[in-house]
């Protein structure tokens, strides 16, 4: 007989295996439990999982049963029927009964659903399997942890120059005297037995001589005691933990002229949402700064950037100029990762087209790690595409993609920022 045993480590999530299998048959639920998420949330607010609801009638598991086959031996009790040696028929199949109570009709009544939550980590990694940052030789550098020097309490180990004086001798004195107690005490009895003998018998009586024997040992054995021992010093404590060194900014810059309807709106806020939590996978510090234009740009709050009803014409080379005008007043490329996403519906006038192509690629793309480029339109691509186009051949690090539905958001993502090939 052969015992089958799992001696697998699963610790809390004693099901992890299973739980995989079941994120694997419920992808599509999964998926859709994810877009739901992200577009009721803000770029920022990504702490959580999701929760997912699967209907119960599809969660059912396989499992092991027993049955009655091969050859087997039983002992039945006296009957009529069987002598030794009589062969038993073999039971009807499906005798595995129903048990009382049994519903009917459920499927057809409805059932509640199975609520199957999502960790942050499931959540996030669902997005970003394949996935990469561009342009990762400053980043792998960046991502480099520096570490700084912490006091953490104190240790009873160390090198003379931690040594904490105050602490030591605190230590010092606490050890005396639990050490001295009792010598302390039975030295004050003693003095205490001696002035009395002193009044009712003479210095030569045997008593007296006893006592002063005993006081002068005690009274040695208390001096005995080491002012400070090796055991007593106590060092400051110092550990090193690591320095956030590496940090990023992403740039959203968002055209909302009147051509950039609400549609056109949320799903560049979808977009940068992915950017930002991929961002957030590789760096310990983001900053994001909104810009916003239509003839003039402003940097302004998320809810601003996205909510407000402020439009007009289209002038794109207004956002560039400050684009460059924050990244140099306030983001160094020395100290920051900077990452640009620009969407549009790429309606602009031909003439600043032109001047938008030569602001990114002689001023802009030199400071940046990666610049994306969405264009949102269902139609033709706009003179700004056009434009836009030739800037790849001098800086690999521009990418650009239209989206044309909430369908192509996932995929353009994937496509902006998937691993690039290797070649040896």
């Amino acid at each position: 007989m052969a015992y089958l045993i799992d001696r697998r480590l699963q610790g809390k999530n004693k099901s992890a295996i299973n739980r995989e299998r079941f994120l694997r048959r419920y992808k599509e639920q999964v998926k859709e439990a994810v877009t739901r998420a992200i577009k009721g949330r803000s770029i920022t607010n990504v702490e959580n999982g999701e929760k997912v609801s699967i209907p119960v009638k599809d969660t059912n598991e396989p499992g092991f049963g027993h049955a009655r086959g091969g050859i087997w031996e039983t002992v039945s009790p006296g009957n009529q029927e069987y002598q030794k040696g009589d062969r038993i028929a073999r039971p009807k199949s499906g005798g595995g009964g129903s048990g009382k109570g049994k519903a009917s009709n459920s499927e057809q009544t409805g059932e509640d659903d199975f609520i199957f939550e999502l960790s942050r980590e499931e959540f996030l990694n669902y997005f970003f399997d394949d996935l990469e940052l561009p342009n990762m030789v400053k980043t792998q550098l960046a991502a480099i942890k520096e570490f700084k020097q912490q006091r953490a309490g104190h240790t009873v180990s160390g090198t003379p120059s931690n040594i904490d004086v105050v602490r030591s001798l605190r230590s010092a004195l606490g050890r005396r005297i639990a050490i001295g107690a009792n010598s302390r005490k039975r030295l004050r009895e003693a003095e205490e037995e001696l002035e009395k003998l002193r009044l009712i018998a003479h210095e030569d009586d045997v008593r007296i001589m006893k006592l002063k024997d005993e006081i002068h040992h005690l009274r040695a054995k208390l001096d005995g005691i080491s002012f400070i021992d090796p055991f007593d010093l106590r060092y400051t404590n110092r550990i090193k933990v690591p320095k956030p060194s590496s940090q990023a900014v992403m740039f959203c810059i968002l055209d909302v002229s009147g051509s950039m309807d609400q549609a056109k709106k949320d799903m560049a806020k979808r977009f940068f949402i992915l950017l930002y939590l991929f961002l957030t996978r590789a760096y310990e510090k983001i900053e994001v700064v909104f810009i916003r234009h239509h003839t003039q740009a402003s940097e302004v709050d998320e809810n601003e950037f996205f909510n407000s009803r402020e439009s007009g014409g289209t002038v794109v080379s207004s956002a560039l100029h400050l684009l460059n005008k924050v990244i140099q007043e306030r983001y160094s490329s020395n100290d920051w990762n900077v990452y640009v996403a620009q969407a549009s519906d790429g309606d602009n006038w031909d003439n600043d087209s032109v001047q938008c192509r030569e602001l990114i690629a002689n001023a802009i793309m030199p400071m940046v790690q990666y610049y994306a480029y969405v264009e949102i339109t269902e139609g033709e691509p706009q003179n700004l595409w056009e434009e836009y186009t030739q800037i790849p051949t001098i800086h690999p690090h521009f990418a650009m993609q239209k989206i044309e539905s909430p369908a192509d958001i996932y995929p353009v993502f994937r496509e902006l920022f998937k691993k690039q090939q290797t070649t040896t």
